[in-house]
């Protein structure tokens, strides 16, 4: 039975990379019915896109997005860093498909503001090469931790998480985190909305910011490389959804029927991208 809600938000899948869960995310979208799909950034990983890896269950979550969209579910694909390359299209409607590189929904009465959050990041805007051999890092840390999984699972023991630690562990990071949350919150009681919902930090959060001049709640739908993280909204409340699983789940059989290797997309998309 699939669960109606009114929105879904999930950002930073990240496909074309090593450490996306793409058959959990296909899992999720299969288990619900949103009257709104909110793509909040880094969907496509761009800076890593490789034509030679974009596995079947990748190209399985751009099919069901669009299945969704069919079905009458309005998408909005709001553009992130690491799909930058979309924003030369913004603003484009194709159907029930939205490009865009931020917006702003009235939800029972409220103001809702949706972006991704990167221009709040100095390293991406100054340093995009850093950041991009930061990304490739990232990558590489996050394969090395699914193997250590592996073998904590078949022990019998908890799974862990590297990057987790490392981001608790140095106080840059944890001080980036707060300075961004604090950044968006800030803008968004100046602005007057009532929630302001980020992606980009990987960091899934729903919190009550009052300050002198206002209040409003701070949402972040998280990531799929690590927290396996959305946000939904039905009758009139955020709440984080985590997909939990000890294993990768398998492709639905009806997917596995439909859809056969497609070397053909990846080429597609690079050419598209301009890679």
């Amino acid at each position: 039975m699939k669960r109606k809600l009114d929105i879904v938000v999930l950002s930073d899948i990240h496909l074309g990379t090593y450490g996306c869960h793409a058959k959990e995310v296909l899992h999720y979208l299969n288990s619900v019915k949103p009257k709104k799909l909110i793509l909040n950034g880094d969907i496509f990983d761009i800076w890593q896109f490789r034509k030679r890896y974009f596995p079947k269950s990748h190209l399985l979550v751009i099919k069901k997005i669009f299945a969704l969209a069919a079905k009458g579910t309005k998408v909005y694909y709001i553009t992130g860093n690491h799909d930058e390359k979309l924003r030369r299209f913004s603003p484009t409607k194709m159907g029930n498909i939205y490009i865009l590189d931020k917006l702003v929904l009235e939800l029972d009465g409220k103001k809702a503001w949706f972006f991704h959050g990167d221009v709040f990041d100095a390293s991406i805007q100054h340093t995009k090469w850093i950041a991009k051999l930061g990304g490739w890092g990232y990558d590489l840390l996050i394969l090395l931790n699914r193997f250590i999984n592996v073998i904590l699972v078949k022990m019998g023991r908890e799974k862990y998480s590297l990057s987790k630690k490392i981001k608790n562990s140095v106080k840059g990071a944890v001080k980036f985190i707060s300075n961004f949350e604090k950044t968006a919150t800030d803008l968004a009681i100046e602005n007057g909305f009532d929630y302001v919902a980020c992606g980009h930090i990987h960091q899934p959060n729903i919190e009550k910011v009052t300050t002198e001049k206002g209040s409003t709640l701070y949402l972040n739908s998280g990531d799929w490389i690590e927290n396996l993280s959305a946000l939904e909204y039905h009758n009139e409340q955020w709440k984080l959804h985590f997909y939990h699983s000890q294993k990768s789940p398998s492709l639905p059989v009806e997917a596995e029927k439909e859809i056969e290797e497609n070397e053909a997309f990846p080429g597609m998309l690079s050419a598209f991208l301009g890679k």
